[in-house]
């Protein structure tokens, strides 16, 4: 099984999510069509912009977390 981050965003330059799962298309799908309430159904973030596989759960969180602090430039 694998983990993966993703970056999707509300269309280009605009707002962008980061996060993690472990059924990436599951998790695109959700985000396209609005199924979760918050951040992303909100400021209409659905397209995916990049992703990468992880072999652990824990890399993958990792990975997101440190992501996460990052400043958009």
């Amino acid at each position: 099984m694998a983990f993966y981050v993703c970056i999707l965003a509300s269309r280009r330059n605009g707002t962008l999510y980061i996060g993690m799962t472990d059924s990436l298309i599951r998790r695109v799908q959700e985000h396209r069509e609005g199924l979760r309430p918050g951040f992303t159904s909100r400021y209409g973030v659905k397209m995916l912009v990049w992703h990468k596989a992880f072999d652990t759960r824990e890399e993958a969180f990792t990975v997101e977390r440190r992501m996460k602090v990052w400043r958009r430039r």
